[in-house]
């Protein structure tokens, strides 16, 4: 579980004025929508902004359910308030997370033969499928019994963007660095300057030969629908698109940052590819 200590290192508002004032802006919500929404008044919500009235917990949460602030997020803006943070943070091979962690597992089981992972909100690995493990282990050249590690210590983000990893058999490996930095951008926006999100966000730009337009936040545009992935190796292509699933209504930062990313096939050959490969060995 997340201490208070621990989430106070991730803290960069001065108060909750600031904060509250950050996401109502962020959010596109003048104090006017914010008290219609969440049936405060907007004397009250002027005053809290003011710091001439002190947030209730119960309101700051209700606050932070209106804004759809990030789980996270609430824990620090309780923080900035002066109280202990109201979600906790577990690893995800707690027991109280087994139940979860049985879901991620059935749900990686029903994507073969087709790879499908389980990420965090910074794209370190959690979980993978054995199509997923075969993909990786393929590409990176490594030996077919070599594990992939599932704790958090292999970044996907930096083995895509990384010119001695995946990313010289990406053919499009432009778009892909464009839509996976999007992703670690709103979370270093998210979660300001000196974060762990942004830190990462540095390494992964450091990189050489990223194009100019990936380096700068593009909060405006959307992502796209999905991602397309243009695979090349010797003679082989494959063409993929991917999905992200999120976990519904959690109270728990670890299950609200969990992403299980599913890719697909884009046509009949990459879908042949991947069954011949799940296929078992031909007897005699």
């Amino acid at each position: 579980m997340q201490t208070a200590g621990a989430a106070a290192n991730e803290r960069y508002f001065s108060d909750f004025p600031a904060a509250l004032r950050y996401w109502r802006g962020k959010r596109g919500y003048s104090q006017l929508r914010l008290s219609t929404e969440s049936n405060i008044s907007q004397r009250h919500i002027s005053f809290i902004e003011s710091g001439r009235s002190q947030p209730s917990k119960e309101l700051i949460l209700k606050l932070g359910a209106v804004l759809d602030i990030p789980l996270r997020q609430r824990n620090v803006i309780l923080l900035a308030a002066g109280f202990a943070p109201a979600y906790h943070e577990r690893s995800l091979s707690d027991p109280e997370l087994q139940s979860v962690r049985h879901a991620l597992q059935f749900m990686l089981a029903q994507q073969s033969p087709y790879p499908a992972l389980v990420v965090d909100r910074l794209w370190n690995l959690l979980m993978v499928n054995a199509p997923a493990a075969m993909l990786m282990r393929w590409l990176l050249g490594a030996p077919a019994d070599q594990a992939i590690a599932q704790d958090g210590s292999l970044n996907v983000l930096r083995i895509l963007l990384d010119p001695a990893g995946l990313r010289p058999h990406l053919a499009n490996w432009e778009a892909v660095c464009g839509d996976m930095l999007h992703w670690i951008q709103r979370e270093a926006m998210s979660d300001g300057p000196g974060s762990e999100a942004t830190r990462l966000l540095e390494n992964l730009i450091a990189f050489s030969g990223l194009p100019a337009i990936t380096q700068t936040p593009n909060l405006d545009s959307r992502a796209l629908p999905f991602l397309a992935m243009h695979i090349r190796k010797d003679d082989v292509a494959l063409n993929l698109f991917t999905t992200i699933t999120t976990l519904g209504t959690p109270h728990d930062v670890t299950v609200h940052e969990l992403r299980v990313e599913a890719f697909f096939p884009a046509d009949a050959a990459t879908a042949t590819w991947f069954m011949a490969k799940a296929a078992p060995p031909a007897v005699a």
